[in-house]
């Protein structure tokens, strides 16, 4: 569309009374290649021809006259009335002004060839949106507010336009958007005022789809010619990929625009329009990878009454409360309630049995308190090491008693256990040294007379005298060292949480944790011969400190000597090394002869060069039929940061067909690396390991989370291939007639969240191999990256665009370089329980998450609500993270 020239039309004409009055009709088109081609274009269409004439009167300009067009035409034309200080170059500047704008209107007039009824479509219609409901979209009182905030001298400038708007993370994608949005309206300067700004919000904010398709296009378009360049397709690609943190899309900018022209421009004119880019938006994504609910189901989980409601009755609700509460911790009640039934039982025994001694009359419940609490405090110190025997702990898992008793929770019941020493300390402690000694000295001759075939025929004649005795001093030590464990095993320090001075700092963390427990052999020594020397017994039977610890110091000793002996007597080979953007360092080592693991379980690993006692627990990641063992390993600490940069040193640059940043792929090279010495120690028992109990597995991994999980897909995908092996003949399994065992799962969710893109790199071979071999749809991946902005949103509009067409055409997402689709944000764990639910009724279903602790609790009231309120039971299981 453009206005025709007419200068040697009769119509046009120039009057002159009384004043500079001019009237002009002609082409609003400077370029005169661009002019050819779209008259050429809609030659034959008399509806795309507008002529405006103007009436100019020395500096003014009016509209005379408006022939063709409609409503908005007429609206558009009158834009040029001006009353400029410079009539010249406003002029000039206002007839391009319009005549870009009726061209963005021709090319808009495709819009109705474009099916927008379609499923796809009528998901993209509702997206690219720039205002969301967390940015407090339609709010304008509050932006009013910001402005009176941010503004300068009644104007707000160009670097707070995105903090006025709520787009604090965006500043890049605000200016954009600020830019496009003045360019239409003519401003020029970095400086709006409160009036503009209403214009530009109430813009961004109209939920009208062709509004929003209009602005965003203007976000491209810098030039507002009306067309889009590739040059200005690779910028607005670069500025989405930096507002959503996805480096890598960055980098290959140049590429993916290439790849939008190719698409769009079909005839090669080197630009695109509206049309093309709104045909690029409404094209259906595709689904993820061996995603599959068919409209029977959608149907019946529209109609499943799912929606969470709150019961009226107080007492009900919170009788329901109760109900879920012990339907989920029933195992830890019990055993809670049978160690508190145990420590009360025990200090009643022994406050009873002083009541009734002679002892009592001098030092009277002092002293029966703190015979109490000694009593609970030698069963305490006995039990703490139990849980920490972790041979043991595993061997008892996969027996029957594992079906009552919660030992995935062996970490906890440890801390519980510590809780009693802490208090049975604190008992024991204050009893003596601030009442039953101050009495004792303060005794009469005649009250003292019992005492003395206890503390001697001379009355102890001061304090001191208690605190040198041997019963004194270890007491003293042990509740010193007790005191330095108990405070550096808080997870504040353990984790330096605490903001501290540097030297301080040095004192917290894992080492300090690690070291700081092993005061405990010493307190154990000591315990034992204060629990020898005691002032109120003297029979050695009497004396039963040592009866306590027996059985488990002696289990507990035996459980180290095997570690050191098993992780000593095997060493591993590492085949190999790679390090993985995210700070992720992988191993990948040899199996020892007669390592036998099962997915979900964890091994200790220690480096002889980081320290040669130090070990840490680490979820193996390959799977038990793999000739490997492998785990992946994020620095987070002191340990795992001097591991990384000591396995760095013997790593080298990635190629382009090798994943990670660095690698040292040991079994292949010619001239091997010398390796620093790695020792391994387990396998351990962990909660992901009872997978193997059910037919369906919803499996959840928060970021590094994902590590045991990771081993369980792997598993199941083994299975799979070992069950198509079987079904073709190409195997055979073993003696004739002899069955081998059924896999019991049937059906796998994955779903993994992470926050960086670089992450996919961990697991990419894993993701493509699923895709590749999986064809019955047993595995169902999902990847959420949640630096990208949601669905929907303005900021990822373009990343969707770009990931649609290129999965589309090559098979490959761009934002985690595997062949399974990426969503964008959290996801929405209601829907996912549902689907699930639906999909699978009457079926139990395995829920197992590992991650950050901040999600646990959503997940296991989702698990308990969908037991209670369909067909389908989930089993919620949370991995010691």
């Amino acid at each position: 569309m453009e206005i025709q020239d007419n200068h040697n039309d009769p119509g046009w004409e120039t009057e002159s009374t009384g004043s500079s009055r001019v009237g002009f009709s002609g082409p609003l088109i400077t370029n005169k290649r661009t002019s050819n081609k779209r008259s050429a274009r809609f030659k034959d269409d008399d509806d795309c021809y507008v002529e405006i004439t103007l009436d100019v009167r020395d500096d003014s300009v009016s509209v005379h006259n408006v022939k063709g067009g409609d409503q908005e035409t007429a609206l558009l034309a009158s834009r040029l009335e001006k009353r400029p200080s410079s009539l010249g170059s406003q002029l000039s500047f206002r007839l391009k002004q319009v005549s870009q704008e009726l061209r963005r209107m021709a090319s808009s007039k495709r819009f109705n060839k474009v099916d927008r009824s379609k499923s796809g479509a009528s998901r993209a219609l509702r997206g690219l949106q720039f205002m969301t409901k967390n940015l407090g979209a339609g709010d304008w009182s509050v932006i009013e507010a910001r402005f009176s905030e941010l503004a300068v001298d009644g104007y707000l400038p160009r670097t707070r336009f995105g903090k006025c708007i709520g787009m604090n993370e965006s500043s890049e994608f605000a200016g954009e958007l600020f830019d496009a949005l003045a360019r239409k309206r003519g401003i020029t300067t970095h400086l709006i005022s409160k009036a503009e700004l209403r214009e530009f919000w109430e813009q961004i904010t109209d939920q009208s789809f062709d509004a929003r398709l209009q602005t965003f296009f203007d976000m491209v378009d810098k030039d507002a010619d009306g067309r889009i360049t590739e040059e200005e397709v690779k910028e607005i690609i670069a500025l989405s990929a930096s507002a959503n943190k996805l480096s890598k899309i960055q980098e290959r900018a140049d590429e993916y625009a290439a790849l939008i022209m190719e698409e769009l421009d079909r005839d090669n004119l080197g630009y695109i329009e509206l049309y093309n880019l709104e045909t690029l938006l409404l094209q259906g994504p595709s689904k993820s990878t061996n995603l599959a609910t068919n409209s029977r189901v959608l149907s019946q989980l529209l109609s499943q009454k799912l929606v969470p409601t709150k019961e009226p009755n107080p007492i009900k609700r919170c009788y329901r409360r109760l109900a879920y509460f012990v339907e989920d911790n029933w195992k830890r009640i019990w055993v809670m309630g049978l160690w508190i039934s145990i420590c009360v039982g025990l200090f009643t025994w022994k406050f009873i049995q002083y009541r009734h001694r002679a002892v009592y009359h001098v030092m009277g419940y002092c002293v029966t308190t703190a015979k109490g609490a000694a009593e609970t405090l030698k069963f305490n110190m006995a039990l703490i090491l139990l849980p920490v025997c972790r041979n043991t702990i595993t061997w008892l898992r996969s027996t029957k008693l594992g079906v009552v008793v919660p030992f995935d929770d062996n970490i906890n019941f440890h801390k519980v256990c510590a809780a009693g020493i802490a208090i049975g300390v604190a008992l024991h402690a204050i009893s003596h040294l601030t009442c039953d000694f101050p009495r004792l000295l303060h005794a009469t001759d005649a009250e003292y007379e019992p005492m003395k075939k206890f503390f001697g025929e001379k009355r102890p004649d001061n304090y001191w005298w208690f605190v040198k005795g041997t019963e004194g001093w270890t007491g003293v030590v042990m509740v010193v060292l007790m005191a330095i464990a108990f405070t550096l095993a808080q997870p504040w320090f353990r984790r330096n949480q605490l903001r501290l001075p540097k030297p301080l700092k040095k004192l917290t963390g894992f080492n300090a944790f690690w070291y700081s427990h092993h005061l405990f052999i010493v307190v154990y020594v000591l315990f034992v011969v204060h629990g020898y020397h005691l002032y109120l017994t003297k029979k050695w039977y009497k004396k039963t400190t040592w009866m306590y610890l027996a059985v488990p110091i002696i289990l507990y000793a035996c459980e180290r000597l095997i570690r050191a002996f098993r992780s000593g007597y095997k060493p591993v080979r590492i085949l190999k090394v790679a390090l993985y953007p995210g700070n992720v360092l992988a191993l990948h080592v040899s199996k020892p002869q007669g390592f036998k693991y099962t997915s979900g379980q964890y091994i200790f690993v220690n480096c002889s060069a980081v320290s040669p006692f130090e070990w840490h627990p680490f979820s193996i990641t390959s799977a038990p039929s793999d000739d490997y063992v492998s785990v992946h390993i994020r620095t987070l600490g002191d340990w795992t940061s001097q591991l990384k940069a000591v396995f760095s040193k013997v790593c080298q640059p990635a190629t382009s067909d090798q994943s990670g940043l660095l690698r040292a792929d040991v079994a292949q090279a010619q001239n091997k690396p010398r390796l620093p010495r790695l020792l391994i120690d387990g396998p351990y028992g962990a909660p992901a390991q009872d997978y193997k109990k059910y037919e369906v597995l919803l499996l959840v991994g928060l970021g590094i989370g994902a590590t045991p999980l990771i081993s369980i897909v792997k598993d199941v995908l083994n299975n799979i291939k070992e069950q198509k092996d079987l079904e073709e003949g190409t195997e055979e399994s073993g003696v004739k007639g002899n069955k081998r065992k059924t896999f019991a799962t049937k059906r796998a969710y994955f779903y993994w969240v992470t926050r960086e893109q670089g992450s996919f790199e961990w697991f990419r071979g894993v993701m493509n191999e699923v895709a590749e071999n999986d064809k019955d749809g047993v595995i169902e991946l999902h990847n959420y990256c949640t630096s990208v902005y949601e669905e929907g949103d303005a900021r990822s509009a373009l990343i969707q665009m770009l990931q649609t067409l290129n999965h589309a055409k090559n098979g490959v997402d761009i934002v985690s370089g595997t062949t399974v689709k990426t969503h964008f944000a959290r996801p929405n764990w209601r829907n996912v329980y549902k689907r699930v639910a639906v999909n699978h009724t009457k079926q139990r279903v395995g829920v197992f998450y590992c991650g950050a602790p901040g999600l646990t609790g959503e997940l296991k009231r989702l698990a308990q609500d969908f037991s209670h309120k369909t067909s389908t039971k989930f089993d919620f299981h949370k991995e010691n993270f």
